[in-house]
């Protein structure tokens, strides 16, 4: 079962702000006890709301970065960086070329799959 959450702007058009699309893989029509769960959910999240533990790991690839940076403002992020929550605050680990290109182009959001996790799950990521 997956479940994705999509924030979209608000529009002069559209006054569509959400919406959701939900699958089961046990055949389940959505919103039955067993097609409910925490799977991920695709959201826009502010860059300065993301903590980037291990930022400081390694340098990213600055040719990548600039093809990232030339490839979002054409036609956007296409594949949303991976971020986990624990307690109400929302932990990047993966997408480091992505995030930095959004921060070099002076983008207040990112476009994010998130997943629900434990203390101990972040623990896990730490390591």
């Amino acid at each position: 079962m997956a479940n994705f959450v999509v924030q979209l702007p608000k529009t002069n058009s559209f006054n569509l702000k959400r919406f959701c699309v939900s699958a089961s893989s046990n055949g389940s029509p959505p919103g039955s006890s067993e097609s409910r769960g925490s799977g991920p959910v695709i959201l826009e999240l502010p860059l300065d709301k993301i903590r980037r533990p291990l930022m400081r790991t390694r340098a990213n690839d600055q040719n990548k970065v600039k093809e990232l940076m030339d490839s979002i403002q054409q036609i956007g992020l296409q594949v949303p960086i991976d971020v986990i929550e624990v307690d109400g605050n929302y932990y990047g680990f993966s997408g480091c070329h992505r995030y930095e290109a959004h921060q070099r182009l002076g983008l207040p959001t990112i476009r994010c799959k998130v997943r629900r996790g434990t203390k101990e799950t972040l623990r896990h990521h730490l390591r």
